[in-house]
């Protein structure tokens, strides 16, 4: 190769060597990104027309007298058969129904009750309870469609739930207040007019909300944690329902306050399938003996009293 071709060779190499260092155009914009807003829980709706607890419902909601003992051929008896019980309630509500992560155990003062009702069957409720984690708007279709035997699970007794399903005897008492962020200027309910406000589908609370006077406008979830995150990412002015819930959310975060005072009365019973009237009885006399045995005192003081204070059963009467 001549001197003249060697040089040429070199300055296109050189030239093609530019080329490639050199700028690759102009970058293309990736899409615009506006203001981000946090994440919602899955099916956050608005007020429910299925809301249970019209405060225009009247009704006997009394239930049956005591009854122990398993007979033969009675629902108790196939429950002990089969070996276990499936017991609907909740894992998501601090104090009464929760998942414990630091032992992986459902916890609280519900899921106490159905150890004492699965105990009373089986000697031990120990291997012999199938939980099943429900949110509150599946409440009456587990147990019309016989999924569970009972439902644990801060379930009030109502008039329009009692056409669906049986209760026993109301084993606590609670009344809906306000749950807000503390120094937010919030004191209660006639705070909230037109202003967001949380609570689970299907509820009590969420009955409540949507007749309040002051017409704040409802928000629905499925569990009451969804609430809890709402609340916390300025999504909601506040959450409605029962004091205890309320109390057990302050507890987890302290930067939240329960106001107001109570605005109903939440009696609290173990739903059972429309039409067993066995069970209905059974677990009644399970929580008679729960009642003044000590230990519905000794569950109380151990979840409940060091948020709300002390308190006793509550008095029962049948029908």
């Amino acid at each position: 190769m001549t001197k003249r071709k060697t040089l040429a060779a070199l300055c296109a190499a050189v030239a093609l060597l530019a080329a490639g260092c050199g700028s690759a155009g102009t970058p293309v914009d990736p899409a615009p990104v506006g203001a981000v807003q946090p994440p919602l829980p899955a099916n956050v709706g608005g007020a429910d027309p299925a809301a249970a607890g019209s405060s225009a419902a009247n009704c006997d909601t009394r239930s049956l007298s005591p009854s122990s003992g398993i007979p033969s051929g009675s629902t108790m008896a196939a429950i002990r058969s089969r070996g276990r019980l499936i017991a609907g309630v909740d894992q998501t509500t601090f104090l009464f129904g929760f998942l414990n992560p630091a032992n992986g155990n459902l916890e609280g003062f519900d899921i106490d009750m159905v150890k004492q009702i699965a105990s009373a069957i089986f000697g031990s409720w120990e291997g012999h309870v199938q939980w099943t984690a429900i949110p509150s708007s599946q409440r009456e279709s587990v147990l019309r469609d016989h999924k569970v035997d009972i439902v644990v699970r801060t379930y009030s007794i109502t008039c329009a739930r009692l056409k669906d399903v049986d209760f026993s005897a109301t084993y606590y008492q609670a009344g809906q207040r306000v749950l807000a962020a503390r120094n937010s200027g919030i004191t209660g309910m006639s705070d909230l007019g037109g202003r967001k406000v949380c609570a689970t589908r299907s509820s009590t609370s969420l009955a409540a909300i949507q007749d309040a006077p002051a017409k704040p406008t409802p928000v629905s979830v499925n569990n009451w944690s969804d609430c809890l995150v709402l609340l916390q990412q300025g999504q909601v002015d506040a959450i409605s329902t029962d004091d205890v819930i309320l109390a057990g959310m302050a507890k987890q975060d302290p930067n939240l306050e329960v106001v107001g005072d109570r605005f109903t009365t939440e009696n609290y019973g173990v739903g059972i399938p429309k039409g067993e009237d066995d069970m209905v009885r059974f677990v009644n006399s399970v929580l008679e003996n729960v009642r003044h045995n000590g230990v519905w005192q000794q569950t109380y003081d151990t979840w409940i009293a060091p948020v709300l204070g002390p308190a006793g059963p509550p008095s029962v009467s049948y029908q």
